[in-house]
């Protein structure tokens, strides 16, 4: 299946997996050169670290080997648990202010429950 064939939700997906590594890579340099903390480095290696993942759940699921809505779901879990905990660690570390009050440890909740449904897509047949 060509890239341009796959569902729009899904190629939506890798987009957001290659952001997620590209500011990875940013908030990494930076964390090396700009910020003395270990926030930012912490928000950039949870960014680089699911960006993989959500390459692999865009791909599977747009290709039909991983059931569509769990997958879906799982993606949805993990990037907005990444923007909440990444976000609120950069925001922290570069402009010294939070999100909002408990962002990060809503964050990692979400992060969390995106892993349990990337496991349910993983176990559940995919459709035919």
């Amino acid at each position: 299946m060509a890239l341009s064939e796959m569902p729009l939700p899904d190629r939506i997906i890798l987009a957001l997996g290659s952001l997620a590594g590209l500011l990875g890579v940013a908030l990494a340099a930076a964390a090396a050169h700009l910020a003395p903390t270990g926030s930012l480095q912490t928000a950039a290696q949870f960014l680089l670290v699911h960006a993989g993942p959500l390459l692999a759940l865009g791909g599977l699921s747009g290709s039909g080997r991983l059931r569509t809505g769990p997958a879906r779901l799982a993606a949805a879990g993990l990037v907005l648990g990444l923007v909440l905990f990444s976000g609120d660690l950069a925001l922290r570390a570069l402009a010294q202010m939070p999100l909002f009050p408990m962002a990060a440890p809503t964050g990692g909740i979400l992060l969390m429950l995106g892993w349990a449904l990337a496991a349910l897509a993983a176990l559940l047949p995919a459709r035919a």
